[in-house]
């Protein structure tokens, strides 16, 4: 069964981070691509150790990820 998930990369320092918002779960990389392949091993990792009642419980289905403009100084 395949399921979609978010992910969100973003830079830090020299690398990139990665976070899947509904499971809670951040992976890094050097590059883009890395971080997002990482996360997509450590949401792999997670699905396939974790019981059922802590999927259920760790899962968020619905997240949105949106962007807001705000007064800055």
């Amino acid at each position: 069964m395949q399921k979609k998930l978010t992910a969100i990369i973003e830079r830090e320092g020299n690398g990139y981070v990665s976070l899947c918002p509904e499971l809670d779960i951040a992976s890094q990389g050097n590059t883009i691509e890395e971080a997002r392949l990482n996360l997509q091993e450590a949401l792999e990792l997670f699905f396939e150790s974790a019981s059922p009642a802590e999927i259920n419980t760790r899962l968020h289905a619905e997240v949105y990820v949106t962007q807001v403009e705000v007064a800055v100084g």
